[in-house]
């Protein structure tokens, strides 16, 4: 028989999570970062739970920031979830450049060809080794239509930009 720890460890590596891209913007920093751990997390009022890793240069944005933008990725995006989850601000401390982006509420990053709705951060949680950002929706754009979502699986052999991993 396992212990709870590692029974725990093999049901959760069974879950295929749905990969986003968070951006933020703070106090003239910009940020963004590939995002596994993510939640719907109240119908009435709506609220969206994102969780980043403390690890990730987003977080130092995002913990002093009034919004994130959460970037829907379909299963044909998976440049752009590499990119994201492989290039660290070491690497690049503007990784957003890369990719053509549009000006959203309050100055957010957004990608786009991407979905993406932006939240009002209402919360923050120590969750450990990640921070749980408790959003509002105030804002978004869905015009690319349902369509396969890129999950964790489809992802896992990337060689991740920060010491945790893939943000999740």
């Amino acid at each position: 028989m396992q212990t709870a720890p590692e029974a725990f460890q093999d049901l959760v590596s069974e879950l295929d999570y749905p990969m986003f891209v968070v951006t933020a913007a703070s106090n003239g920093a910009r940020a963004g970062c590939l995002v596994g751990f993510t939640t719907q997390c109240s119908i009435d009022p709506a609220r969206f739970l994102v969780c980043l890793s403390k690890n990730n240069a987003t977080w130092e944005v995002a913990r002093t920031a009034d919004a994130l933008a959460v970037h829907f990725l379909r299963a044909d995006q998976r440049e752009i979830a590499e990119h994201f989850g492989s290039v660290s601000a070491k690497d690049d401390p503007d990784k957003l450049t890369a990719w053509p982006l549009g000006s959203g509420p309050g100055g957010l990053p957004i990608l786009e060809d991407c979905d993406w709705f932006v939240g009002r951060v209402v919360g923050q949680v120590d969750l450990g080794d990640h921070t749980g950002f408790v959003l509002d929706p105030t804002d978004g754009e869905l015009d690319h239509g349902p369509g396969p979502q890129l999950g964790y699986d489809q992802l896992d052999d990337i060689e991740a930009g920060q010491p945790a991993g893939i943000d999740h």
